[in-house]
């Protein structure tokens, strides 16, 4: 399974391109602060580029600007390359497949994400909602 979900700030404007196909894809990089305190008493903070294509892209580039506070859904993806000195270079990098805009600068506090929004709290998938009291489902359990 590869599955990242990341809330940090962008560290820069996303920078908007188009391939020769006319299909838009994004750069943007955020700062994402750790968990955990180091022996300092200071939280650290990792810098992760991410890649936007399509439609997620484009509001990428449309609304995120340096600062902005996102939550993001992808992938990890390795890719290399070789420079034009013959070296060669492996980069880490996320594709960016939903993004959630969380702070509310400039207007709404959210964008539009490519697939819908998982079920709320008060919103039970229909496959597991059989009908029946939690209490009676719990009898046919053998322990």
């Amino acid at each position: 399974m590869n599955h990242v979900v990341l809330i940090g700030r962008l560290t820069r404007d996303p920078e908007m391109k188009y391939t020769n196909s006319g299909v838009a894809v994004a750069n943007f990089s955020l700062a994402v602060d750790r968990r955990f305190k180091n022996a300092q008493g200071e939280r650290e903070t990792d810098f992760i580029n991410l890649v936007a294509w399509r439609k997620t892209a484009e509001l990428v580039g449309k609304y995120l600007t340096k600062g902005r506070q996102v939550a993001v859904h992808g992938s990890l993806q390795m890719r290399k390359y070789q420079t034009q000195q013959g070296e060669n270079r492996t980069v880490y990098e996320v594709i960016a497949e939903d993004v959630q805009f969380l702070d509310g600068r400039g207007g709404s506090s959210a964008a539009p994400m490519e697939t819908p929004p998982p079920p709320g709290d008060d919103e039970v998938p229909p496959a597991l909602d059989s009908g029946e009291p939690e209490d009676e489902k719990d009898d046919d359990l053998p322990f």
